[in-house]
């Protein structure tokens, strides 16, 4: 697994674009598309670019992870 470039979430852009998000998760760019056209993932698309809010992006994390603590 790749290590995030990022270390926390005060240092992202308001939308996430894939190649950033990918870097985010410290996966690779096609895991990323695929996760990114995962029914539930919160991408917005504008035009064909898909993105992702920052504040829905957190709150996805925080809900598949232990921070959401089901």
């Amino acid at each position: 697994m790749k290590e995030s470039v990022y270390k926390s979430y005060d240092e992202l852009p308001l939308f996430i674009n894939s190649e950033t998000l990918a870097k985010v998760l410290g996966i690779s760019p096609s895991s990323c598309y695929e996760l990114m056209h995962e029914e539930g993932f919160p991408v917005i698309y504008i035009g064909k670019r898909m993105v992702v809010e920052k504040a829905k992006f957190i709150e996805w994390v925080e809900t598949h992870t232990q921070g959401g603590k089901k």
